[in-house]
Formats: C-alpha cells, structure tokens, sequence
C-alpha cells in the first residue's frame, strides 16, 4: 500500500498515460482553455504596463507557455508574461526602444540557462516555510486587488456578475466536474452579456488582440559591448526575478500535488523560453501564479499537455477567434480570479490558535514577506526581504544558546594559591554568537592557568576564531597562560587554520 499513491502521482502527471485516460484527457484540455481565457487579459495589461503593444505581451505567453511544457521541469505549471518582468523590463522600452527589449530578453534567457546549470535552484533550501507562507498569502493579496480596478467606476451590472460567477464556482463542483467551473461561469456570464446586450467592459476595451501570427525577429542592435552595458542590469534583474518566481512557484505546486519537480531543469527550461520567445518579438516572462492555481488547484490538471494546450488556444483564441474572445465580460473574468485568490490564501496561517502557537519571529517573517511584497507588488522583493529577515531572527535566537559556566573550584597548587581556572563554553559560535564570548571571562581574578574547555560547543567561523584569539592575548597580556581543549574535529581544523593569522583577534 505504501508505494501506492507515489507511483499513481507519477502516473497521473504523464502525458501518455493522459493520452489513454478520456477523463484525464477532458481535464487538461478543458484547463487549458480555462487558463488561456484568463491569460488573455493579463498578457495585454503586463503589455501596458511594460509600455509595449498588447500583442508583444500575448506572443510571449504563448511562446513561453508552448516551449516550457516542453522543456520544463515542473508539469502544469504555466508560465507567461508577468507583471514583475513587465516592471523589471519597462525602463529598457522606454529609454532604448523595443529592438533593446528584445536583446535583453535573449540575454536573460542565457543568464537564467546559466545560473541554473551552476546550481541556483539548490538555493531553494534556504527559504524558510514561514516565507513560503508568506509568498502565497502575498500573492493572494495581490491577485485580489489586481481585480478592484475592474470593479470601481464601472456600470451596477458588474457586480451582480461578478457575484453570479462567484456562486457558479462555488456550487458547481458539488453538483458535477465534469466541467471546469471558472469556464462554465466565463462561458455562461458571455453568453448572458451576448444574448441580453449588456453594456459592461470586456476584453476588448483592455487592448486590441492580434490579427496575425509571430514571426521570426532578430533585434536590429549593434552588437557591442555599448549595448551590452546597457542591457546586462535589466537581463540580469529579469533572470533572478523570473528564476525566483518561477521556482517559488514550481515548489508551491509540488506541495498541493504531492509530487516533486526537478528544480534546475524548470530553471534553464525558463531560459529557454525566454530565449525563443525573445526570437518571436515576446517581451520574456516566467512562472505565472494565479494562472498555474487556475490549472492545478481550480482546474485539477496535472500534466504538460494542459501547459502546452494553454498556449495553443492562447493563440488561437485571439487570432482567430478575437472577435469572439473580445466580447468576454471582465466581470467573469474577475470572479474566477477572486476565486483563485481566496484558494491560494493559506488561512490557517492567520487563524487566531495558529498565531498564539506560532513562535513571535516566525510571524514576524511571514507579516514582512507579506508587507513588502504587497507594497512593491514585487514578489521576488518580498522574499528576499523575509530570507533576510528569517535569517536575522535565526541568528539572534541562536546566539542566546550560547553560554560560558565555571567548572568548580579553581584548582590550588602546593602552596595554597590558586593554580587552574576550568571554563566550559557550550553553543554554536559564530559572528552573532562569539561577539559577546570575550566579556565571560574574569580575566583579572582568575589565576595564572586557564583551560577552556569546548566540547559542547562548536566554531563555524573566522569571527569565532578571531575572538578566541582575543581572549587568549588578553589572557596572556596579564601574564596567564590559555588552553583550549576539547574541540571537535572540524572546529579543531578551523581553529588550526586560522589561529593567529587573523589581525582582529590580536
């Protein structure tokens, strides 16, 4: 029974057992057209805010999601244009031009190809839960309010819609799934707006679709190291922000499907698209996370065929169908991303008996993961800065672990006098840890002869070593002699190496 679930997950995530199985077979296809549908709308604001035409945002999600279900290394995940690399790559359309937009997007791609062959992804390790608690909650905040706009100043209509959608997703699965619900409720909220001649916006008054497909395009820069210069901050910015996104995201999926993903090749397999999106005149991108909940979590697909399909009907949608497409409610559309918002939520982390039970720096870094990434609407800001900060509250709660006690009497030589001092130190020593070591020790009173003992403790850094240096000459300044003993192995070699040659201990 044990190697049950495990081997039926590997199943269900292949393509060819996707292909033999009608009912898998419905579900991708199905989410893939559910998830196109919504990428529509957020390629052409990602376009807008990029300052690039619409079509430059909808080739690169199809581009991008087309060669990721490829060479990907996470299945279902979709990856497209996205708001954080619209940010990142604004300023090069503005300043230079599209053609430079391009040449910095086929950079990125190198670079992310690069970082992930060196071994980026292995960094993943160093991200903390409460920072992934952090990051889900952020960006359910922020697919929540990404929606408002399409809900302030508009016709009374858009409401009641809105609402309609919401109960259409909610009931739905509980009657049938055969169907997607987020597209039953997009294609019943078009139908109603069709039939009745609704006047509220729809994906046509976001941006004009396209009428033709991509070509082949080679940006028209100078090949020097003047363009170099200028595009390499903004090739770089954009391949840590996408890489980061994109495995944050990768790694979220392998939590609710229960599956594990190869992490380095999800990485250069985001170069990769990026480089052949860069070729179609897209402007780059990376994981999109409200669209891969939509997949995985609203739609139930688990394998590349509904990434690839995702594409397709991307494009299909609006270069053949646009006319069509156009008409789409924005109200529909906000309904299933509202929905998507408040599945992506981790509520439990904000329960009231959560909180009282959760250490006070383990909220604090998931409150500040929270609050810059809603506040720079940059995720990858937000989790640099709760690493950061997990990393500070690790370092401070550690170093109260350290401790330095007297071992009995000081032991008296044949005259009376006292003859050896016995310290014991216990804890793990490092910078944060060691710094306050050298005020635990009476130098003055204690006699001529001092052992420190160090079997319980542990040295991990050069600060470490300097410090022991310092105590030791202050020791030795007042004419008393100093033996370390006791030390492990790795903290013995450390302490051999360094020793003496460190100018801060001295």
């Amino acid at each position: 029974m044990g190697s049950t679930a495990p081997a039926t997950r590997h199943t269900e995530g292949s393509v060819l057992a996707a292909l033999r199985s009608p009912k898998r077979l419905r579900i991708e296809i199905l989410a893939g057209l559910v998830v196109a549908l919504a990428l529509i709308p957020e390629a052409i604001s990602f376009s807008i805010i990029a300052g690039v035409d619409p079509r430059v945002g909808l080739f690169a999600s199809f581009t991008m999601a087309v060669t990721i279900s490829i060479v990907g290394g996470r299945r279902a995940m979709i990856s497209a244009a996205t708001g954080a690399v619209a940010l990142v790559i604004a300023p090069v359309v503005r300043d230079y031009g599209l053609d430079y937009l391009i040449a910095t997007v086929l950079l990125a791609g190198v670079l992310q190809i690069v970082l992930s062959v060196i071994g980026v992804a292995r960094l993943m390790r160093f991200i903390p839960r409460s920072v992934m608690v952090g990051f889900v909650n952020a960006l359910a905040i922020l697919i929540f309010t990404a929606q408002i706009p399409h809900l302030i100043g508009v016709p009374w209509l858009v409401y009641p819609m809105v609402a309609i959608g919401i109960v259409i997703m909610v009931l739905l699965p509980k009657l049938s799934t055969v169907v997607p619900a987020p597209l039953v409720a997009i294609v019943l909220l078009t139908a109603a707006t069709i039939v009745f001649s609704l006047n509220v916006p729809n994906v046509g008054d976001e941006g004009e679709l396209p009428s033709s497909l991509p070509s082949w395009l080679i940006p028209d820069v100078p090949f020097t190291l003047e363009t170099l210069r200028i595009i390499a901050p903004y090739a770089l910015a954009m391949a840590l922000v996408g890489l980061l996104e994109s495995l944050m995201t990768a790694k979220l999926v392998d939590d609710i499907t229960d599956t594990h993903s190869d992490k380095t090749r999800e990485g250069w397999g985001q170069g990769v698209a990026n480089i052949v999106t860069g070729f179609f005149g897209g402007m780059g991108g990376c994981a999109m996370i409200g669209q891969t909940m939509i997949n995985v979590k609203a739609s139930g697909a688990r394998t590349r065929i509904s990434t690839f399909l995702a594409g397709v009907f991307l494009l299909i949608l609006v270069v053949g169908l646009g006319d069509i497409v156009a008409l789409i409610p924005m109200a529909a559309l906000v309904a299933v991303m509202t929905m998507v918002s408040v599945g992506t939520m981790d509520w439990h982390s904000i329960a009231p008996k959560t909180l009282r039970r959760m250490p006070i720096a383990e909220t604090t870094v998931m409150v500040v993961t929270v609050a810059v990434t809603v506040a720079t609407h940059n995720l990858a800001y937000g989790v640099l800065t709760g690493v950061l900060t997990a990393m500070v509250a690790f370092a401070h709660r550690v170093a109260h672990f350290t401790e330095v006690v007297k071992i009995g009497d000081a032991d008296i030589d044949h005259d009376g006098d006292l003859d050896t001092r016995v310290y014991k130190v216990r804890g793990e020593l490092f910078f944060a840890s060691s710094n306050d070591l050298i005020y635990q020790f009476d130098y003055v009173d204690d006699p001529r002869n001092v052992v420190i003992d160090m079997s319980g403790a542990h040295i991990w850094d050069a600060s470490t070593v300097a410090t022991l240096d310092a105590i030791t000459t202050k020791y030795e300044s007042k004419g008393k002699n100093v033996e370390i003993v006791g030390l492990n192995a790795a903290s013995e070699q450390r302490h051999d190496r360094l020793s003496g040659h460190l100018a801060g201990g001295h």
